[in-house]
């Protein structure tokens, strides 16, 4: 099979476009014939060698556990009826960055009907990240919610909740056509946070009011500004560092102020078995309710995908799509 694999920690061209070979199901396991793979930001960081979360992998490796595609062979004490069934999971391996995959079939989701790979691989870690910090926010219409990375996987997801929930919305991106993206996606006020002056025109758009809640996945600089439009006994709560600066608010500032600091992503990440948030997470992008963003790149500009990523320059969740086999 084709696979993108990493032999040395470096740039995106490190990643490799190259033969490999096919793998085998075990015991519990299935294979899959991948159609889409999700690529996590985080995976940028990795392929550097930054060790900033999970650990290192061994190399060579391939990146990518978020895999969406169709079952076509079986490992041993697995139920032959899963051959030909469209699957999504987050346990991939080796990674989605692959034509083929094999996971545990305890892993897996079927694909709700009419939902695409693309979509379905979107929603079982960004989806699922995204009900689980929305079940911690515990929003209500009458809160002015501000949320920052807003045109991106998660951000568009919590924009599109909170405006069908009836709350005030203010949603902060980077340039002026992620603005745009987050207004048409219902927000009350779309900021672009790279103006220095973003957050005087968020206080000059509420008029008086406000931020009850803040939802940030960029952390430094613009997290601490996003901070600092929190009204007293207001809730910060934070779901990554997509800048990579860390921003954890004094603890004094945070009693003087009566505000709540979550850190949302260590306490999902902590969190019991997420597979019922999964099923969720489909779910509510089969009915609709929650509608994802996805920008595809074929596996063999998988370097191109973590370039544009890691420049922050994509909207919505990235998914890599292998070529026609």
């Amino acid at each position: 099979m084709r696979a993108v694999v990493l032999h040395e920690f470096g740039p995106a061209e490190n990643l490799r476009y190259e033969t490999v070979p096919d793998p085998v199901p075990g015991p519990g396991q299935v294979r899959v014939s991948v159609r889409a793979a999700g690529v996590h930001q985080i995976e940028t960081a990795m392929r550097q060698g930054l060790d900033i979360g999970p650990p290192l992998p061994e190399l060579p490796a391939v990146f990518g556990g978020e895999v969406a595609g169709v079952v076509d062979a079986v490992g041993p004490g697995v139920d032959g009826g899963w051959i030909g069934t469209g699957v999504t999971t987050k346990g991939g391996m080796p990674g989605g960055y692959a034509e083929l995959a094999v996971a545990d079939v305890t892993s897996l989701h079927r694909i709700p009907a009419g939902l695409g790979y693309e979509v379905a691989v979107t929603m079982v870690v960004t989806g699922t990240t995204a009900i689980g910090l929305l079940d911690l926010a515990e929003l209500t219409a009458d809160d002015v919610v501000l949320i920052t990375s807003a045109a991106g996987g998660i951000g568009r997801l919590v924009v599109q909740y909170a405006h069908r929930l009836g709350a005030t919305v203010v949603g902060a991106a980077g340039g002026p056509a992620k603005t745009i993206a987050v207004r048409e996606l219902g927000a009350d006020v779309a900021v672009d946070y790279n103006e220095a002056d973003w957050t005087d025109t968020v206080r000059d758009a509420l008029g008086g009011r406000g931020v009850t809640v803040v939802l940030d996945g960029v952390e430094g600089d613009k997290g601490r500004a996003a901070f600092g439009l929190l009204a007293e006994g207001g809730r910060y709560l934070s779901i990554g560092a997509a800048s990579r600066e860390e921003f954890r608010p004094d603890e004094t500032e945070l009693t003087a102020r009566g505000v709540r600091f979550t850190d949302a992503l260590d306490l999902l990440l902590q969190g019991q078995d997420a597979s019922a948030d999964e099923a969720r997470a489909l779910a509510a992008a089969a009915d609709g309710s929650l509608v994802p963003a996805f920008q595809a790149f074929p596996l063999s500009r998988a370097a191109e995908a973590h370039t544009a990523l890691g420049a922050r320059a994509t909207t919505g969740k990235v998914v890599l799509v292998p070529e026609a086999r």
